[in-house]
């Protein structure tokens, strides 16, 4: 990892746990608070734990974006989960054959940035 990538990293590592620091349900109930903070600091050390042995700069490139997103998004409608993808469901293919790949093929190209971990580690 390049110098400029770690400090970007470890400036993103610094900045959710801040955040997590911080951070106020909306719903305002204590309870609520608690449960997100523990989810936003769980979920980083998570995911950082399991990337922290990449090094191959476009793959660190990809997962500083979706830290990024992720972020931003938690931050717009203050909810600390991922936002859910809205796509059709599997039932138009045939569970197997050259239309179901394709299909899974389609689904996988359409999830956004910030869901890419987010199947892998749940």
């Amino acid at each position: 990892m390049t110098p400029v990538a770690r400090q970007e990293v470890l400036g993103l590592y610094r900045r959710i746990f801040r955040i997590a620091k911080k951070w106020q349900s909306a719903s305002g109930q204590m309870e609520d608070t608690i449960k997100e903070k523990q989810y936003i600091i769980n979920e980083a050390k998570t995911l950082f734990q399991k990337n922290k042995d990449l090094t191959d700069p476009e793959l660190i490139k990809q997962c500083i974006e979706e830290c990024k997103a992720r972020v931003e998004i938690g931050l717009h409608y203050h909810i600390p989960y991922p936002r859910p993808i809205h796509l059709p469901p599997l039932g138009l293919a045939p569970q197997r054959g050259r239309a179901f790949r394709n299909q899974e093929k389609l689904r996988k190209l359409s999830k956004p940035a910030y869901l890419r971990s987010y199947d892998e580690v749940s």
